[in-house]
């Protein structure tokens, strides 16, 4: 019915037109029965609703209604008004109904539908159920919101909720409706079953249930054993009272014979936390100490207070009290149970640090300290003492002394200021955890290391340095090859003494530079060697002497390509002057032969050329000449294994005009330069190697092109006679 235009054209029963249609049909002697009006409510054509035409009620929350318009889906469920009185219709959205009439409530919602929908001429509101919502809160299983029958009463609302709690205060109900607040006593209604001492429910009232204080603020299941767990005395004058460190505080009957000690076993005995030392008894507001421990020790009977009916016995906690006495001392720091205690005469430094419970795991035993009554200061090595590594005895403890267990330095802890610099050993570099950590005298260096977490992975461990400081703000360096130890052993003396104040450095090596251009200016020129030119990583790279030149050639990662390994050349700059050599690398590799390698320092360069450098770097020494018809004519490096055919292909073969048959290699024998003949031709044909001339660096070989020979300058000399004589004869001549 939502704004349609085309409807079929239907007859529409107003209740006014129906109640003058029966009229009517009653007037006329007609029967209306049962199934005629039947038919009618079927048809829609009566408005029938749960209750009376009469009765037009105030609605209110929870209220249960159902919205009639024929021929409309969305309005088949019922409605019930939420604890604001609201309901939610998808097409005008949140309609707030409690506190209209029902009448009302309907003319409301026709008039804000007619927006949405064209004919409301059958629309009716109808008031299906009263229900009653209300919320219960409090002390109750299921606190929320629950929905009751009309005329339903507290108890009912607090079923609904799940029933109270244990321990729930019952006397103390509330109801909140709105602005006021209505108290009631429940437990009188459970006693008596009287229904007017609890106030009747209404639509939105709140159900407060609050907690009994007796359970504070933690929920507590009751039993009668805790009832007698206060003691058994009955009247003040035939008790006493026993309160603080006790298991079991309380009024307890008491007897003429009874003693302190019995009292306080009544209550239970005394707590881990008792200052048995400093127990009170307070009598006619008069307090009387009682040293528990005292008379534990001695078993004096003297020693406890007599008590009587009324009086009140206190037990303090140990924390609370200040201990002094003629036999007392101290003991503090890192012990199980700090604090002060009387001693006997002859009691031991062992003794009394036993009864303090011993150092605890975090405890420094190499620096205790015995402070003295008279103020001096008295170190102690505990640690020594037990390993059998002091001939020191154990120092004497008088009453008033103090014993100081320190706390062991954490390495991970910020205060490493605590360590004065006289017990401190500063460890940097490459090592995992480096720091400023206590030192002892009976440490080393590889204590130290161990200490720091050992050296990293990129740490050069041939290259550690001790600072010592020295008188005058100066300092002492010296160096140690830890790597050099590890690796072939030695001599464990050849491990430098280090002392507190002294600061190891271990050393990183240097990244590759291809990585990290600012890291090499880490690494020496000392302790560097350099490997230029040919190489895929050329650089500066940390060596020792236990390296050779294949290692740093594979640090460089290996040659490149185009490297000239049969002209290898290092310089040598370690020595007392500077030092060529040369290496022929390709040789080495066809031979294997360690021999041909060099021995490398530090500070040395190995340069690697390519092929393709400039001629005019190569020496003369080393080359051979190629010259004339060639398709590539030059100077090309030269060694004993090679022969005149190998540079000839080198160069890449003879031209179609050149004299095969009369190449001419000249070189310089004691001084005097010789030429010789070579058949390329002949050699071809009969394959015989010992035709091949013998070569030697510094030999040239010339290829001579078909235009020197006689017979071409011959025929050249021939063909321009031949011209000259055919040009006069046309000229006449």
């Amino acid at each position: 019915m939502k704004f349609y235009h085309s409807l079929p054209a239907r007859l529409i029963f107003t209740a006014p037109f129906l109640h003058r249609l029966l009229n009517r049909l009653l007037l006329n002697g007609l029967l209306l029965n049962g199934l005629l009006l039947s038919s009618l409510l079927l048809g829609g054509l009566l408005t029938a609703t749960s209750v009376s035409a009469a009765d037009d009620p105030t609605l209110r929350p929870g209220d249960m209604l159902l919205l009639k318009l024929p021929g409309e889906e969305s309005f088949d469920q019922p409605y019930q008004l939420d604890n604001n009185g609201e309901i939610l219709l998808n097409e005008i959205g949140r309609q707030k109904l409690s506190g209209l009439r029902l009448s009302e409530a309907r003319a409301q919602l026709k008039e804000r539908l007619q927006l949405i929908y064209r004919d409301l001429n059958r629309f009716d509101l109808v008031l299906r159920e009263r229900q009653l919502s209300v919320t219960v809160l409090g002390y109750v299983n299921r606190a929320g919101s629950v929905v009751l029958p009309p005329q339903a009463n507290v108890q009912m609302a607090l079923n609904s909720a799940g029933g109270l709690a244990a321990g729930a205060q019952l006397d103390r109900m509330q109801i909140r409706r709105g602005e006021t607040l209505i108290e009631f006593d429940y437990k009188a209604y459970l006693d008596s079953g009287d229904p007017t001492l609890v106030p009747e429910l209404q639509p939105s009232d709140v159900l407060f249930v609050p907690a009994s204080p007796l359970i504070g603020n933690v929920k507590i299941d009751f039993d009668a054993r805790t009832l007698a767990a206060t003691g058994d005395g009955g009247e003040e004058q035939e008790s006493l009272k026993v309160f603080g460190e006790v298991h079991r505080p309380g009024t307890f009957s008491f007897k003429n014979s009874d003693s302190i000690i019995d009292m306080l076993m009544r209550a239970g005995g005394v707590t881990r936390y008792a200052g048995i030392e400093q127990i009170r008894v307070i009598t006619n507001g008069e307090p009387r100490p009682f040293n528990m421990r005292e008379y534990l020790d001695t078993g004096d009977p003297a020693l406890m207070p007599l008590i009587r009916h009324g009086d009140l016995i206190f037990v303090p906690q140990q924390s609370e009290q200040v201990q002094s006495g003629a036999r007392t001392v101290y003991v503090m720091g890192e012990v199980f149970r700090p604090g002060a205690f009387e001693t006997k005469e002859n009691a031991s430094f062992y003794d009394i640090l036993a009864t303090a419970g011993g150092p605890t795991r975090f405890a420094e035993t190499r620096q205790l300290r015995i402070l003295r009554a008279d103020g001096s200061v008295q170190a102690f090595d505990l640690q020594a003492h037990v390993d059998g590594l002091s001939n020191d005895g154990l120092p004497d403890i008088n009453p008033g002394d103090a014993i100081l267990v320190p706390e062991k330095t954490d390495m991970n802890e910020k205060s490493w200021l605590k360590i004065p610099t006289q017990r401190a050993i500063r460890i940097i570099g490459a090592v995992h955890r480096p720091g400023r950590y206590e030192w002892a005298d009976d440490m080393g260096l590889m204590d130290i290391l161990a200490h720091a977490g050992g050296p990293r992975q990129d740490a050069d461990t041939a290259h550690i340095q001790i600072l010592h400081p020295l008188t005058g703000g100066r300092q002492q360096v010296s160096g140690f090859n830890l790597k050099q130890l590890l690796d072939k052993g030695g001599d464990i003396n050849s491990i430098p003494q280090i002392s507190a104040g002294d600061t190891v450095v271990v050393p990183a090596l240097p990244k590759d530079p291809n990585d990290n251009r600012s890291q090499w200016v880490r690494q020496s020129s000392e302790r560097s060697i350099y490997i230029l030119g040919a190489v895929k990583a050329p650089g500066r790279y940390a060596f020792n002497s236990e390296l050779n030149f294949l290692d740093i050639l594979s640090a460089a990662q290996g040659p490149a390509t185009d490297a000239d390994l049969t002209a290898v050349r290092i310089t040598h700059r370690h020595e007392n002057h500077v030092r060529n050599s040369h290496l022929n690398l390709h040789l080495y590799f066809e031979t294997g032969d360690d021999s041909l390698l060099p021995d490398v320092k530090n500070e040395d360069v190995i340069f690697i050329p390519s092929r393709d450098r400039d001629w005019l770097q190569r020496p003369k020494e080393q080359v051979v000449r190629v010259l004339g018809s060639v398709a590539r004519p030059g100077r090309y490096n030269f060694d004993d294994s090679m022969t005149v055919l190998d540079l000839l292909a080198q160069a890449g073969g003879p031209l179609d005009n050149a004299l095969q048959d009369r190449i001419i290699i000249v070189n310089r024998t004691s001084g005097e330069a010789r030429a010789r003949q070579f058949d390329l031709v002949e050699f071809a044909r009969s394959g015989d190697f010992r035709l091949l001339p013998l070569l030697r660096a510094g030999d040239t070989i010339y290829i001579p092109p078909r235009e020197q020979s006689a017979w071409f300058q011959f025929m050249s000399t021939l063909r321009d006679s031949i011209t000259v004589i055919s040009f006069a004869h046309l000229l006449g001549l």
